[in-house]
This record gives structure tokens, sequence and C-alpha cells, in this order.
């Protein structure tokens, strides 16, 4: 049931819709390099053979897994041949480019460069992580969607009415709510969708009227539960705990919870969880709520000391805290300013009062008093704090909000901003 030309492909439709940038590319032929990136079963191999069938051009393929530099070797004097020989383009498609050693991909672009083959590579990794530089500038990336419950349903429709390549040889009844549920569990793979439509109707018996008929019972069977999609290292994990510590930010523990369910049970590292808590700890909730920090920390420890099964519980609890705790990153955005200055600025001399042994020299070579030039000690001035200069030019970084318990850090540091405000002026 591969697809044969562009009308064909499920899904896709935000980079292969009538007027968009890769169908305007493939129909008047003038693309060059393609890289597909996405989850399993959405079409990065299916789209390039229809690439390849919609241009005329040569198909050849070869796996990062099972490659070699000999074979990518042959492939590419085999294009060249044909080329000479014939003028006809060879798209050369490398799956799971990412499995390439750097040697394995820089045999790749000279080629690529003197136009002998079209390199089409398809990844289920970010490819501006996992793919070289410079394959990655020589390529135009496309990155494809899950494919949505709707199109699978069509997908399955169209095989069960195929007579050449699908299932219509099998008189088959189905009910809407067996087709659809399927879909949804295929998590937008259209591969495992069509595999447990062959499943349910190849094993199914027939009834009394000669008919399969697929009902949401068999489709359940088929399907089995579902199975996570999470990869260890790839887009999977880090768009999960992307969406795990935004939801913490954006103060929903429900959504925290479903996403620290799914990672814990799709066998994430609990201690990579826990250090994410003790970020997000000090980074949005900050000074609004300086528990936060504690308590991530103790739901680290207490994982440490527990282990699994019942360390998922003070990580379910440390993770509801921080989502209806109050939110503040005025210091970590504090540190982003003070680092930039750092990085960009001149750097700045410590002022002389707050030096160590050196105050009486330069009080000598300045010709300022040494009284002038001396530090005052904070716990001899009441309520410990004396106005005195602490960094030049008077540069304020910290600008404190006003959720939680930064309120009241916001009426002293206000408080101490005038009164040293005052003794300047």
């Amino acid at each position: 049931m591969r697809p044969r030309t562009l009308d064909e492909v499920a899904g896709q439709q935000h980079i292969l819709a009538p007027g968009k940038l890769l169908r305007r590319a493939i129909e008047s032929d003038r693309f060059t390099s393609l890289i597909f990136y996405g989850p399993p079963g959405t079409g990065k191999t299916t789209l390039a053979s229809v690439i390849a069938r919609t241009t005329g051009s040569r198909f050849e393929s070869l796996n990062g897994v099972e490659s070699n530099v000999a074979e990518i070797r042959a492939k590419i004097d085999q294009a060249r041949t044909w080329r000479e020989l014939r003028g006809e383009t060879t798209i050369l498609f490398i799956d799971e480019i990412h499995r390439f050693n750097k040697a394995q991909q820089d045999v790749l672009l000279p080629h690529i460069e003197r136009g002998v083959v079209r390199f089409i590579g398809a990844t289920t990794h970010n490819p501006y992580f996992h793919v070289n530089s410079p394959l990655v500038s020589r390529s135009q990336i496309f990155q494809l969607e899950p494919v949505p419950v709707e199109d699978v349903i069509q997908v399955m429709e169209r095989a069960l009415a195929d007579c050449e390549r699908g299932l219509a040889a099998v008189p088959t009844k189905t009910t809407p709510d067996a087709l659809r549920h399927i879909a949804e569990k295929s998590d937008g793979d259209v591969r495992k969708a069509l595999t447990a439509l062959e499943l349910s109707v190849l094993t199914t018996p027939p009834g009394d009227d000669g008919a399969v008929h697929l009902t949401l019972e068999v489709a359940e069977e088929s399907i089995q539960r579902k199975a996570v999609v999470y990869d260890a290292d790839g887009d999977a994990h880090y768009d999960t705990i992307s969406a795990f510590i935004k939801s913490i930010r954006g103060s929903d523990p429900d959504a925290a919870l479903y996403w620290l369910a799914k990672m814990l049970h799709a066998g994430e590292d609990p201690r990579f969880i826990s250090r994410r808590l003790v970020i997000s700890a000090s980074e949005d909730i900050g000074l609004a709520d300086s528990n936060a920090l504690r308590v991530a920390m103790d739901a680290h420890q207490a994982f440490e000391f527990l282990g699994m099964p019942e360390g998922r519980i003070p990580l379910a609890h440390a993770t509801v805290y921080l989502a209806t705790a109050p939110k503040s990153n005025t210091a970590y955005a504090a540190l982003g300013k003070a680092m930039g200055d750092v990085e960009n600025g001149r750097t700045l001399a410590v002022p002389p009062h707050l030096r160590t042994k050196t105050r009486k020299k330069l009080a000598a070579a300045s010709g300022e008093s040494e009284e002038a030039m001396r530090y005052l000690y904070s716990h001899d001035f009441e309520g410990s704090y004396v106005p005195q200069a602490y960094l030049p030019e008077g540069r304020i970084y910290y600008q404190p909000g006003d959720q939680g318990m930064e309120k009241r850090v916001k009426e002293r540091l206000d408080y101490w901003r005038e009164q040293c405000q005052l003794k300047i002026t």
C-alpha cells in the first residue's frame, strides 16, 4: 500500500499541500539534497520513492545500519555511469542516515557537490544534532509529523478496497469504531496501523455470511496495548522532557503528571527526571518559593534511597509542588544579564574598598585618604545594612517580581537601593 503519487501520501500537508515549498520543488524538479526526519511510519521512505517516481529519476537506497563506504562508492559509481551513458539522474536514498559515522557521511559530500547523485536522507533523530554539519548545510530539511487519525483511517479504508495491493480479496465488514481504535492506538504510525489491520483481517474467521467482521473487540486484540513511542536519545526523549518542564512552568500539574508517567512507563532514567526538577525549582520558581528547591532536592535524595517503584512517589510529590508553586525566573534572568555583560562588555575592576591587602597602597598612589577607601562591615550597623558601592557604574541586574515570597524580597531591596541612591546624591 505504499503511495505512488504525492496525492496518496497520508498527512504531511504542512509540507506537501499544493503551493507548499517541498511540493513545488518536487513538481518542478528543482531540489538538490533533502533530509526528512520524524517518527517511524510517517512516510519518510515513501516520500523518497514518490519523489523518484514523480521526477523520473533512478532510485537507489542504502541503510545506515547495514551499509559501508564500499557500498556507498559502488552506488555513486553506478550513478555516474547512468548519468554519462543515458543522461539519467539518480536519487540516492539513505535510511537511518544518523547511523553513518562522520567518515561515511563525508564520502557523500563531493559527489553531492558535483551533482553525481541527488541525496535524500531519512532519520528519526534531529539531524541538527545527529548528522554532520557539512551534510546538513547542503540539504533542505523537512520534519514529518505523526499522521492524523482521520488520515490513518482513510489509508486503512483504501487498503480494504484495493484489489491489487490491499485486502479487498477478503470480504470484510468493519465498524467505524474499530478502524478509529486502530488509528488512535497507532500513534500516527501508518505502518503500525496497516500491520494491525492486516493481522485482524487475515486471522479472523469469517462469519456465517462469509465475510470477516472487524469489530472493536477484534481491533483491540490486533493492536494490543498502546506502545509508548520513546527513544532514549532521540526527539521523543527531548520532546517529552520539554513538555514536562513546560507544563510545570505553565502551572499545570495534570499535564506534568501525564508526561512524568509517560517517561517512567517508557523506562526513562528517573535520575534524569529528578535533575530536571532541581533545575526547574531554581529556574522557574526561584525566590517566589525557595522551598521548591528543597523539595526537589529531597525528592532526588528520596529516590536514591527508595529506588523503583516506590521512588516514583517523591518524584510525583515534587512535580505537583513545583507545578502549583508561584513562579519567578528573576534570579535566572539576572544571571543571564550579568553573564552577557561579562562576555560582551569590558571587565570591571573590583572597587578599592572591597579589595584585601592593597587598600593602603592604592590610597597612597591615588592621593585618597585610607579612610575613604575603608570597607564598611555591614554587621556594625543597624539592621546589618550600610549603603556602599559593591559594583562600579551602579549596574542593576536583579529585578524582583511580585509573586509569592519574592514580594518581601522586593520590599527589602527597594529600601536598600533607595538608601544607596540617597547616599550617592
